[in-house]
């Protein structure tokens, strides 16, 4: 026979949707972070590959040196 479950509160249900909210928030800091640095070539962590080759953006590179790769 079918049972239906016990009710959450309203206060654990808001605490659980809060937390979540605050580790997404959390990430997104840290993503628009990340975005910024490299952006503004101050990255110390970060490499890519351009052309098979494996740059570090914290090192700074003239604009016309990018535009050939």
């Amino acid at each position: 026979m079918a049972v239906p479950k016990k009710r959450k509160s309203k206060s654990k249900t808001r605490i659980r949707k809060n937390v979540w909210i605050e580790r997404a928030n959390k990430n997104a800091l840290k993503a628009f972070s990340l975005a910024k640095s490299i952006f503004t070539n101050s990255s110390k962590s970060f490499y890519y590959a351009i052309n098979n080759k494996s740059l570090n953006l914290s090192e700074s590179i003239p604009t016309s040196k990018l535009n050939d790769i």
